[in-house]
Parts: C-alpha cells; sequence; structure tokens
C-alpha cells in the first residue's frame, strides 16, 4: 500500500479522519513522517535514469519440484524411479525434456539447462533461490541481503518512477515460500518493493493513490508537517532508519507517475500477447501460492518500465503424493509461461538484457513412494536459465543413471546467483559492504564465480 492523504475541513486531519501526523505507507512497510526538506529534496532530485538497463526475472517453485520429471528424465532407470513422462526433443538437437513443456522445447536455443545443482538444505524456504546463503547458518548482523538488494545498492533505480527491487511472491500460509528476500544489512531502503498480499489480501497496486496526485498538491504542506525524523534516528541504534529517505524518495515518484501502475494493467497489453501467457488460477494452493501465469507477463512489464531485479512464486510443489497427477495440471501453465516469456523477450530485443532463472529449493527423490509421490531430495536438482545474453542452447552438468546425485559439473546456488550478477553488469571482485557489526561482506562467497559454460 503506498497513500499520501488529501486535506479534509478539520484541522489537523486529512480527508479520511487520519491525523496529519500519520504516516505515508509504501508496500505495507511504514515509513515515517516526513520533514518538509525531505519532501523538498525528493521532488527536486529528477534524475533521468538509464534508457535501458539489465534485469533478472526470478521464478520461483516453492516446494522442490522433481527434476527427474521435467529437466531431467531417467528412461534408462527402473518404472518406480523413471515415472510416467517421456522425453521429447527440443529445437536444440540432442536435448530432451518431458513431454509435458512442448512449448518450452521450441525455445531451446534462448534455454541453459543445469541438471547438477548441489548444496540444498532439507527445509523448505527460498533464501537459497534469493540470497544464495544458508540463511539458518552463520547469518551476519542485519541477515543476508537478497539479490534485488545488492542489485539496488550497487546500481540504484533505473528511473524515479519504478523501484529496482520488485516482487510479486504472493505471501503464502507457510511463509518462506513466500519470501523474496529482504535489504538485510544493506538496509530498508534495498527490501523489495511487494506488490502482492496473502490469501484474502488485495494486491498492493489496489490500494495505490495515483489519481490527482499533482507536484501542487504536495507543495501544499508547510502548516502540516512536523519532523520527527531526528528523533527517530537519534533513538534508533539498529540502521534501520537509513533507508528511510530512499523509501520517501521512492514514493514521491511513484505517486507522481502512473508508470508501476501501468505496468500491472494487463489490459494495456495486446490481447494476442495476454493470451499467448495463458490464464491463471487465482485460488491459493495449500500453503503454498497461486498459478498466476500472468505474473510472468507483468514481470516483463516491469522490467521494461525499470525494474531490475522481479522475484515472483507460482503454485506449490511440495508433491509428496499425486506427484504425476500434479505435474499434467501445474507443467503445462509453467510451460506456456515461460515460454511466452522467452518468446516476448526475443520478440523485444531484451533477450541479451534481461535474464530468466526458474526454479526451486531441492529435488525430489529418484524413488516414488507409495503414494504415488516424490519425498524432499536436497542432494541434487535442477534449474533453467534464460536469455540474459548467455550462451544458451546447452544442458551443463548431469546425474546419474537413478538421479540420484550429479556425477558432472556440480553447480552450487551460489554460481548460478553469481551468473546472473555477471548478466547484470556487476563485477563481483570489486564489491564489499560492510554488516552491523562492521565485518566485510560480499554477495556471494569469496571465490565463487560465474558459470563458465553460460559466460
Amino acid at each position: 500500500m503506498l497513500t499520501i492523504l488529501g486535506r479534509s475541513g478539520g484541522a489537523g486531519q486529512y480527508c479520511d479522519g487520519v491525523s496529519r501526523r500519520n504516516f505515508i505507507k509504501v508496500g505495507g512497510m511504514t515509513l515515517g513522517t516526513l520533514s518538509l526538506p525531505q519532501l523538498l529534496q525528493a521532488e527536486a532530485a529528477k534524475g533521468e535514469g538509464h534508457r535501458s538497463h539489465k534485469a533478472v526475472i526470478n521464478v520461483f517453485l516453492p516446494g522442490g519440484p522433481p527434476h527427474q520429471d521435467m529437466w531431467d528424465l531417467k528412461q534408462d532407470a527402473p518404472s518406480e524411479i523413471r515415472g510416467e513422462f517421456r522425453p521429447i526433443g527440443t529445437s536444440v538437437p540432442g536435448i530432451e525434456i518431458c513431454e509435458l513443456f512442448p512449448k518450452l522445447a521450441k525455445q531451446m536455443e534462448h534455454c541453459a539447462i543445469i541438471r547438477s545443482v548441489v548444496g540444498a538444505k532439507g527445509p523448505h524456504y527460498s533464501d537459497q533461490c534469493v540470497t544464495g546463503w544458508d540463511a539458518r547458518n552463520n547469518e551476519p548482523a542485519g541477515g543476508w541481503p537478497s539479490m534485488g538488494a545488492w542489485v539496488s545498492k550497487l546500481q540504484g533505480p533505473a528511473g524515479n518512477a519504478m523501484p529496482p527491487h520488485v516482487s510479486l511472491m504472493y505471501k503464502t500460509r507457510h511463509a518462506p515460500w513466500g519470501e523474496p528476500g529482504a535489504g538485510g544489512f544493506l538496509g530498508l531502503a534495498h527490501a523489495p518493493f511487494r506488490l502482492m498480499g496473502g490469501k484474502g489480501e488485495t494486491s498492493k497496486i489496489d490500494n495505490m493513490v495515483l489519481k490527482d496526485i499533482t507536484l501542487e498538491r504536495l507543495q501544499d504542506r508547510a502548516g502540516l508537517l512536523k519532523s520527527i525524523d531526528s528523533l527517530k534516528r537519534d533513538l534508533d541504534s539498529s540502521g534501520a532508519m537509513d533507508g528511510m529517505d530512499a523509501f520517501t524518495n521512492q514514493a514521491l515518484g511513484i505517486l507522481t507517475s502512473s508508470k508501476l501502475a501501468d505496468a500491472m494493467d494487463l489490459s494495456k497489453e495486446d490481447p494476442a500477447t495476454v493470451e499467448r501467457y495463458g490464464k491463471g488460477d487465482p485460488q491459493f494452493r495449500a500453503d503454498g501460492a497461486p498459478k498466476m501465469v500472468e505474473n510472468l507477463l507483468i514481470a516483463r512489464r516491469l522490467v521494461e518500465a525499470g525494474a531490475r531485479v522481479v522475484s515472483l512464486n507460482f503454485s506449490r510443489w511440495d508433491w509428496h503424493g499425486g506427484n504425476f497427477k500434479r505435474a499434467r495440471q501445474d507443467m503445462p501453465m509453467l510451460d506456456q509461461a515461460l515460454a511466452a516469456l522467452i518468446q516476448d523477450l526475443v520478440e523485444r530485443n531484451l533477450d541479451k538484457d534481461v535474464s530468466v532463472v526458474c526454479w526451486g529449493e531441492f529435488g525430489r527423490t529418484p524413488k516414488i513412494n507409495a503414494n504415488a509421490g516424490r519425498d524432499h531430495w536436497p542432494r541434487v536438482s535442477t534449474a533453467l536459465l534464460a536469455c540474459g545474453g548467455m550462451r544458451t542452447g546447452q544442458v551443463i552438468g548431469s546425474t546419474n543413471r537413478l538421479g540420484e546425485y550429479a556425477v558432472d559439473r556440480p553447480i552450487q546456488f551460489q554460481e548460478i546467483l553469481a551468473t546472473l550478477y555477471h548478466n547484470l553488469g556487476i563485477d563481483l571482485n570489486t564489491v564489499r559492504e560492510f554488516d552491523l557489526r562492521g565485518r566485510p561482506q560480499y554477495p556471494v562467497a569469496q571465490g565463487i564465480e560465474p558459470i563458465r559454460e553460460l559466460v
């Protein structure tokens, strides 16, 4: 939610009865009363931004998608491991994927499949896919920043009207599946601008007050605003207040532009393009996320409008039972939307600038259980990357005949993130920041390099 409230007739009150000492809110986060100098400074900051920019769309599949039923089929394995699906050829000779991904198969020259992702942990959380770190161990003071937070810190916004770090992740009943990562020790200024709520909540964009907001209205405040920020900063020892000015500047840029709202409005998109992505299902999947394929299109519109990192979650992939039934429901939807996104990026000449990654927190057991499901398998998983100027049309790594472990070119989560940072134009050798205890920290562990086959 992002609101600036208008006047009412009553002294000290706005039109909806809220006192003049109330807060501006952005993305559901309280920002604090703004001082007049802060507001004027924000309005004066009219940087033109970049005409073009690099970006990442991070598609998170919460629950752990089954690697051997998607992009690493095992036809030589026994039936209790092989499963029900058959491989199909793709646009790249020699690369085969599951028959439930026929549209993606036609886009394979723009994709790279990693079949040997290692380093996953057992619990269900998004951390390794949004930060690259295990947040449950050796977390620095202030917490690990997400990839979007690092990009926000290092590159800033591409323009006044669009936050650099945007989340389309729905809040989920199992909370870690809906976490896009935070600002961590980099501060609140680099936390994600969250656009989606949870079950029973409306999209945050629905509550944004954008109409009839002008700079003239914002200037009518000399007698309305009292600054308490200096006092708050004196009292705040956590460093959280350091991000408030950046948030309020961002708020004003968004309020005085319709760019973000327009990006979320699919009625402004070519109907044929909307149809290409398919029709989503807004129902929440148990403790997971809805199956909103439209959000992949919105992600593309957001990066076109200036976002640098956009994350989203899709469905619920924790299939301890009914694995193949659920796959027949979810995989064709993901296939259609991912293929449409890749086609969109290529047709719009964005495929050199925008990277796509699609993955989950771990893989699934090779052996099918008594409930026709697969259980947690952190030993190996898979990921699909696309576009971003990478050397695509290839498979990296392999697992053994039963899909139990990596036998060739094991790839860490952080190596994938290092590749995405590289695609964004960030030289990891030059980046060092300090956590709240003054200890040096880095986006990925020292010594981690981008995947050489891709760059």
